[in-house]
């Protein structure tokens, strides 16, 4: 059995040294990046067997992917593509404190990704996952992934997986209400869902109090499990009629890309060993913590370290 298998988009992150412009900078830090493989290098690093669909060109970038990935145990299915017709999505991150904020700017058009077909993948992995997760974000890149972002949910669930999606809107990739058709379509297939509650208002139109947003959820679209994120305010879930809570850990931020992927990874990795809601949410919200004081995308943390923050209730020293 593989414990997690996840599919997704993964990109090159180019970030100019903290302080410097992307329109002066004359060097740019690289790493690699994307939802779903963040959440299995979490996973991985926590102790899951976890692997990670995709589709990448066959050029040193793609081979860059698949080598980042296994170096943190993540096992990789990949679809290979002619480098001469497609390319790796990358992403421009400009770090920048107030009032100027930080700032994203994706370069994905023709990446690789927007043309993965099922038939391409290695779909037998499915068939023997224990979970598997996806997140929003896929099935907005094309009409490929979307349909096939489809066709995995459709065939995991089948075979007896947990199937998990986090929303994770973004709002560069499509708007509000193309998002809420779409997603609604592929919840019949989901059993855990996991949302900020900003985008639980603004893409699935649910306005109310948290448990009264996660009861609406969960009964109108049969989900076993929903999970809403609050940013400071921590998480909520929802699980089989009981409510749990979950505040957040404090953390000294050198880094939050990533975090909400840390959350889901954390929250996933419990869940697999058989922890039950309440642990599940401690391990989300010490694997984001931690998150934050990494650079780049993975959260590369330890079991050790995940249950010193729940048991402490913060990082401390480590002498």
């Amino acid at each position: 059995m593989t414990d997690l298998v996840t599919f997704g988009e993964t990109m090159l992150r180019l970030s100019p040294p903290e302080g410097t412009r992307l329109e002066t900078t004359e060097q740019f830090d690289v790493r690699i990046g994307g939802a779903e493989s963040n959440v299995a290098v979490a996973g991985a690093s926590l102790g899951l067997d976890a692997a990670w669909l995709s589709k990448l060109p066959s050029s040193p970038l793609g081979r860059r992917v698949v080598r980042e990935l296994r170096s943190h145990g993540v096992r990789t299915g990949v679809a290979w593509a002619d480098a001469d017709d497609t390319r790796l999505g990358t992403y421009y991150l400009e770090h920048g404190g107030e009032p100027r904020g930080t700032n994203v700017i994706y370069d994905r058009a023709d990446a690789a990704v927007t043309t993965v077909a099922p038939e391409e993948l290695p779909l037998g992995v499915l068939d023997e996952a224990t979970t598997f997760h996806t997140t929003g974000i896929t099935p907005a890149l094309s009409e490929h992934a979307r349909a096939t972002t489809a066709t995995l949910l459709e065939r995991a669930s089948a075979a007896g997986a947990t199937t998990t999606f986090d929303l994770n809107y973004r709002s560069k990739l499509w708007s509000h209400a193309e998002a809420r058709g779409t997603l609604r379509d592929l919840f019949e297939h989901v059993d855990t869902l996991f949302v900020a509650r900003r985008d639980a208002e603004a893409v699935l139109d649910r306005e109310g109090e948290v448990v009264e947003v996660a009861h609406g959820l969960a009964t109108d679209h049969d989900f076993e499990t929903v999970v809403i994120t609050r940013g400071d305010h921590g998480a909520l879930a929802l699980h089989e009629g009981e409510v749990y809570e979950q505040p957040v850990y404090e953390a000294d931020t050198l880094d939050a890309i990533g975090t909400g992927d840390a959350f889901v990874g954390g929250f996933l990795a419990q869940r697999a060993i058989g922890g039950d809601i309440d642990a599940a949410l401690e391990w989300g919200a010490a694997t984001a913590s931690l998150k934050r004081t990494i650079s780049g995308d993975l959260a590369v943390v330890t079991r050790e370290e995940v249950e010193r923050v729940v048991e402490e209730g913060d990082g401390g020293i480590s002498r």
